[in-house]
C-alpha cells in the first residue's frame, strides 16, 4: 500500500539524517583534532520496482553511506618543537601502537600509518606521542649511510629508540690544506730549512692525535736560481711501534710539490709525485695515506687551484687548514629533514644521522581502513603499501616543527547541520501527516 511505503519512507529519512548528523557531530567535535579527516555523507535513493500502468506507486525510502575524505589535506601549522612532524604532500608517516611491540623484540605485530605526530623520547627512548603511536624508521649504519631495505615490506623498519645519554666521535677523514710556502725559500744557496705545522684530527675513538706535515725545499740548483720544488712529508702521530724510531715509523707519505711560475697560474701547483703514499688524483686534488686510524684523504688542491697549497713571494701561512671530525660529545637535540633523516646533534657540534623515517603510500588512500587517534591501516580497497624516500615518487616531504591541522571546515559544517536539521524535520512532518491519514482511514468505520 503506497501509503504504508511513505511511511517507511519517511523513518528511512529520519535514520539517514540521524546518520548525517552524527557525522557533522563527529567532524565538528574533532576541528581541532591534529590530522583528523572529516566524514562525508552521501543519500543514495531505493525504488521498488513495481508494474507499469497500475496506477500505483511504493516509495523505496533513502539510505545513507558515509566515506573518509583521507587524501583531503589539512593546512601545515608551525610550531617550536623539531619533532612535531607532518607531510607536506600525499603519504603518511609509519607508526605502530606501543602495546603491540613484542616484549624485547624490535618486530611490531600491526603497522598502521597517520598524517602527523608529535613524538618525543618515552622512559625506554622510543619516540611516541602521547597517545601511543611509536615512529618507525630504517636504522643507520656507523657511517650514517641508509643500508638497502625492502620497499614494499615493513621488514626493515624498527621502532625509533634514543639514547638521551649517548655520546658519540666523529673520527676525523678528510684534511684541507690551504698552506701557502714561501717562494724565497725554494731558491738555489738558500738555507733550505723545513717548514713544519701539526694537524690535529680524532681517532676512531673521538681521542685526539696529531699529523706532522714537513715541507722541505729543493735547494739543490744553481745559487739564486728559483726551482720551484717542494718534498712534503706526512707522519702521523699515532703509529709508534718504536720509540727508538718513531719518526721513521710515523712517516706515511711523501710527496714531491712542484709550482707553477708562469704569469697564468704564477704559485699554484703544477705537478706532485707520490714518493711514498696513495697517488695524487688531479681530479678531485687529493692524496690517500693510510694512517693509524684507517685511510685519511688530504686536499691539496687541484693543478692551478688558488684555494690550496700555493708558493707566493709571502710568509709561510699554515692559518687555513680544516678538518672533519670531532671529539667525543653528549647528545644535545633531534631534528628531522625534509629527506627524513632523524640527525642527532652533539655538544661537541658534529651532526649524526640515526634514522630514516620512510613515507607510507597506497594507491586509494581513501580506502583505508579508519582507526583510533587518526591512524588508517591498509584494506583491499586501499591497496599494497609501498615505502618511499621523502619527497620522492609522488610523496611529499617530511615536515618538522609542524602539524597538520583538522580538514574540518566549521562554517560548513554548521551549513550542513541547518540542512539536516530541516531535512529531518521534514520527514517527521511525512510521518505525522501518514499518521492522520491512517487514523482518518480508521475512522471510516464509524
Amino acid at each position: 500500500m503506497s501509503i504504508s511505503s511513505a511511511l517507511s519512507a519517511g523513518v528511512s529519512g529520519l535514520a539517514a539524517n540521524s546518520t548525517r548528523l552524527a557525522n557533522i557531530s563527529d567532524n565538528i567535535a574533532n576541528s581541532s583534532t591534529y590530522g583528523y579527516k572529516r566524514v562525508d555523507t552521501d543519500f543514495e535513493s531505493m525504488v521498488i520496482n513495481q508494474g507499469r500502468g497500475g496506477g500505483l506507486y511504493t516509495a523505496g525510502g533513502v539510505r545513507a553511506t558515509t566515506s573518509r575524505n583521507v587524501d583531503e589535506r589539512g593546512n601545515l601549522v608551525s610550531t617550536s618543537q623539531p619533532l612535531d612532524i607532518a607531510i607536506t604532500g600525499r603519504g603518511m608517516l609509519p607508526v605502530v601502537n606501543s602495546s603491540t611491540l613484542l616484549s624485547g623484540s624490535t618486530t611490531p605485530r600491526d603497522l598502521v600509518m597517520t598524517r602527523t605526530g608529535s613524538f618525543r623520547p618515552d622512559d625506554e627512548g622510543y619516540l611516541r606521542t602521547t597517545s601511543g603511536l611509536v615512529l618507525m624508521g630504517w636504522p643507520a649504519n656507523g657511517d650514517g649511510t641508509i643500508p638497502a631495505q625492502p620497499r614494499d615490506s615493513a621488514t626493515g623498519l624498527q621502532p625509533i629508540r634514543i639514547n638521551p645519554s649517548q655520546t658519540a666521535a666523529d673520527p676525523t677523514t678528510r684534511i684541507n690544506l690551504g698552506v701557502n710556502l714561501p717562494a724565497a725559500d725554494a731558491v738555489g744557496g738558500a738555507s733550505g730549512d723545513p717548514r713544519e705545522m701539526e694537524v690535529e684530527y680524532f681517532n676512531n675513538l673521538g681521542g685526539s692525535e696529531k699529523m706532522t706535515i714537513t715541507f722541505t725545499p729543493d735547494v739543490s740548483g744553481t745559487t739564486g736560481t728559483r726551482s720551484n720544488s717542494w718534498t712534503m712529508e706526512i707522519r702521523d702521530s699515532a703509529i709508534i711501534d718504536d720509540p727508538g724510531t718513531a719518526a721513521d715509523e710515523a712517516l706515511i707519505g711523501t710527496y714531491t710539490l712542484t709550482f707553477d711560475a708562469s704569469q697564468a697560474g704564477g704559485g699554484t701547483l703544477a705537478s706532485v709525485t707520490a714518493v711514498s703514499g696513495g697517488a695524487y688524483d688531479a681530479t678531485t686534488g687529493t692524496v690517500t695515506v693510510s694512517g693509524a686510524n684507517g685511510p685519511m684523504t688530504i686536499n691539496l688542491g687541484r693543478y692551478g687551484d688558488r684555494q690550496g697549497l700555493t708558493q707566493l713571494s709571502t710568509d709561510f701561512s699554515p692559518a687555513n687548514v680544516t678538518k672533519n671530525g670531532s671529539p667525543v660529545g653528549n647528545l644535545t637535540g633531534l631534528e628531522i629533514d625534509e629527506n627524513g633523516y632523524l640527525q642527532a646533534t652533539y655538544d661537541t657540534g658534529f651532526t649524526r644521522t640515526l634514522y630514516q623515517v620512510p613515507v607510507v603510500d597506497v594507491p586509494n588512500p581513501n580506502g583505508l581502513i579508519a582507526m583510533d587517534n587518526q591512524t588508517y591501516k591498509v584494506s583491499p580497497d586501499s591497496g599494497a603499501f609501498y615505502l618511499w624516500n621523502s619527497g620522492d615518487g609522488p610523496t611529499g616531504a617530511i615536515a618538522g616543527y609542524a602539524r597538520e591541522a583538522s580538514t574540518t571546515d566549521v562554517a560548513a559544517e554548521l551549513t550542513d547541520l541547518i540542512q539536516t536539521q530541516r531535512a529531518y524535520t521534514s520527514n517527521a512532518k511525512v510521518i505525522q501527516t501518514v499518521d492522520e491519514m491512517l487514523q482518518e482511514t480508521a475512522n471510516l468505520k464509524r
